[in-house]
């Protein structure tokens, strides 16, 4: 009896000594309920049309995520945007993650600039960031404006388009005919005309505002790019998030290439067409979220505009693959002169 009572004091202890080995390091992280002096900040993130998945912009907002939950402990929530919302649906998912204890939230993407300004009217306690917008809209006490100069990216990788082309022509394919967007092709065009002013840009819209769905449809981004490469065209830059799958599809089936943009997509798109992409335009909306996740859990959070643009590391162009490396040289010469304030890229 005496060994019995033994034998199972001992395989009590036993698996108590594993619960407390296999403790609470994980769940604090990652669990909505987080806890402890070592929790992070509880973040919502309200993605744009695509979602996490679209391997361009959301994707990009995503990895800004996932570090900060990796790196700062925080705790997470996502949802999506879905075609054709009112600005009232958007604001609803802002306020359920709240309800929901994300009390930090980031909405990624112009289109959330209303319902950003209305959710931060009714939660001043709650610590808004958003992407891509500085308008009246979406501007207060408890908003971090979080914006790029895409159009110093763009002209890099516009140089880079005139320098690689066979035929002197190119294209470029936007996903929304938005304000933002046509910094995207502003920075192309100016960067493409610097290195040969006479070379030919095709330019095409997918969608014009409210229909938001040129940022989510492949069909229309492999229509537009079978389009320009069959008028002539030997390489497309896209600006229009999950749509440029279609682009790359395209530039596969017509043995040309295609620049990729918000991420390095010659990493981030399918894997059948990575091989077409020859460079990217970066856009660091993983270190805009990142460092606004940062800011909460530093005690640093400042609202207004913050600008990444080429000097603040905030664009660049990618090398992957390769296929630029023999124009590198200029390409940082461009950069240079961009930094220096030699050159002024235009944003119209």
């Amino acid at each position: 009896m005496r060994m019995k009572k033994f034998a199972v004091a001992t395989t009590t202890l036993a698996l108590l000594a594993l619960s407390a080995c296999s403790g609470g390091g994980t769940a604090t992280t990652s669990s909505p309920a987080g806890g402890g002096a070592a929790a992070g900040p509880k973040v919502g993130m309200a993605y744009d049309i695509g979602g996490r998945g679209d391997q361009s912009f959301n994707d990009a907002a995503a990895a800004g995520l996932d570090k900060a939950k990796a790196e700062l402990g925080a705790s997470t929530k996502e949802a999506a945007a879905t075609q054709g919302e009112a600005d009232s649906a958007k604001q609803e998912r802002l306020q359920q993650l709240i309800d929901a204890g994300y009390t930090n939230i980031v909405a990624v993407g112009f289109a959330y600039a209303k319902a950003v300004g209305a959710a931060a009217k009714a939660n001043p306690t709650v610590k808004f960031a958003i992407v891509d917008d500085a308008s009246p809209d979406s501007t207060g006490a408890n908003i971090e404006n979080i914006v790029f100069a895409e159009n110093e990216g763009s002209f890099l990788v516009g140089a880079a388009a005139a320098l690689k082309s066979k035929a002197n022509h190119v294209g470029f394919v936007g996903g929304v005919q938005t304000d933002l967007i046509k910094k995207f092709e502003a920075g192309f065009v100016a960067g493409a005309k610097a290195v040969n002013p006479s070379i030919v840009v095709d330019v095409k819209y997918l969608t014009q505002p409210p229909d938001f769905s040129g940022f989510a449809s492949v069909d229309k981004g492999k229509a537009a790019a079978e389009g320009m490469y069959q008028g002539g065209a030997d390489i497309i830059y896209h600006a229009a998030g999950g749509s440029g799958g279609g682009v790359f599809t395209a530039a596969k089936a017509a043995g040309k290439l295609a620049i990729g943009v918000d991420s390095d997509q010659a990493k981030t798109a399918a894997p059948d067409v990575q091989s077409v992409v020859m460079t990217s335009m970066i856009k660091k909306v993983d270190v805009g979220v990142f460092d606004f996740i940062k800011s909460i859990k530093d005690g640093a959070f400042k609202a207004g505009v913050k600008t990444f643009d080429l000097k603040a590391g905030g664009v660049d162009y990618s090398t992957t693959g390769g296929k630029i490396d023999d124009i590198k040289t200029k390409l940082d010469d461009y950069k240079a002169q961009i930094i220096a304030g030699k050159i002024t890229v235009p944003a119209k």
